[in-house]
């Protein structure tokens, strides 16, 4: 089941990336511009979202706040696509392929310019992803820790051992993205906190479910954190290259949520980041709320045994009461 789940979600998801509405920008204000933009609309069809912007500077903005992919800035010497490598390596080299050729038709040598380039240490951008995987491995492996040598444990204390696994997961994302491999040079304390809030979620709807799918925990978090958690990230295809049922969980998946939130704050001035923290603190959310109904649960269960034994005693008293009263 694994092996056919992690072949059709990672197959599904990376083995043919097309653009699907793409957004992207044609820079002018003249209806030249205008006839440009739907002449390139026209001859990519659903694979592109053409706009016109006035000037470079909102295509640059928009680039910012990753409305668009690329902004193609019509010259008769030297036109320039404008993108932003660090919102997506792929999506910059999507919208290449599509100017490139416009721009030879015209005789005309394509300028490409990255306003959000990556760090050094990170060129393609694709650093943060292998950190989710990271982070994810460590609070979804814990979950089957817990899970077997904390059977036993009264379910309070496997919720204090998520909180303290999570905190120490989060740690080793923070370590790793910042003095080991260099991913974030600044905001580490925010890197470290979003990797908190991903973990405990993860280990919080673990710990819960554990109590009801037992042996067959591990699936489900396989399935829920990994096949439909990596391939909707963005990590590595932004959601505009993906077919729709990525596409559309990229939107609330908490993958996307920890992703785009650490681009957020370490290449485009926080933009956006309310949005992913509040996608983190949804699913930690659910994680204490699973918790808490596996503790009512678990207390149920409890207490059965306890009324089991309970019943034929108190029938014995009311027999022992009623010979005495007869008597």
């Amino acid at each position: 089941m694994m092996c056919f789940g992690m072949g059709l979600a990672y197959m599904g998801a990376f083995v043919t990336p097309e653009p699907h509405h793409l957004p992207v920008a044609v820079v002018g204000a003249g209806p030249k511009a205008k006839v440009f933009a739907q002449t390139v609309k026209d001859r990519a069809g659903d694979k592109l979202d053409v706009r016109t912007v006035p000037d470079r500077t909102e295509a640059v903005d928009l680039l910012k706040s990753r409305d668009i992919t690329g902004a193609y800035v019509p010259s008769a010497k030297s036109p320039e696509l404008v993108v932003a490598t660090a919102a997506s390596d792929m999506g910059a080299m999507a919208v290449e392929k599509v100017f490139t050729p416009v721009a030879a038709q015209r005789g005309e040598v394509l300028k490409v310019t990255d306003v959000a380039p990556p760090v050094d240490d990170d060129p393609t951008g694709q650093g943060l992803f292998f950190l989710l995987i990271a982070v994810s491995i460590g609070a979804y492996a814990s979950v089957a820790t817990l899970g077997a040598a904390g059977a036993g444990l009264p379910l309070r204390i496997r919720a204090l051992l998520a909180v303290g696994v999570s905190g120490v997961v989060s740690v080793i994302g923070a370590a790793l993205a910042g003095p080991v491999f260099h991913l974030a040079h600044h905001d580490l304390t925010t890197v470290w906190g979003m990797s908190w809030l991903y973990s405990a979620g993860i280990l919080f709807i673990g710990v819960g479910l554990h109590t009801f799918l037992k042996r067959w925990t591990t699936l489900a978090m396989m399935v829920l954190f990994v096949m439909l958690n990596f391939t909707s990230s963005g990590g590595l295809f932004r959601p505009e290259l993906q077919n729709g049922f990525f596409g559309t969980l990229h939107a609330f998946w908490n993958g996307a949520g920890f992703v785009e939130g650490i681009r957020s704050v370490l290449y485009f001035d926080r933009d956006g980041l309310s949005g992913n923290v509040g996608t983190l603190v949804a699913w930690l959310v659910v994680g204490l709320l699973v918790t808490a109904v596996a503790g009512v649960v678990e207390r149920a269960r409890a207490l059965g045994p306890v009324r089991e034994e309970a019943v034929p005693q108190v029938e014995e008293a009311e027999e022992e009461l009623a010979e005495s009263v007869a008597v």
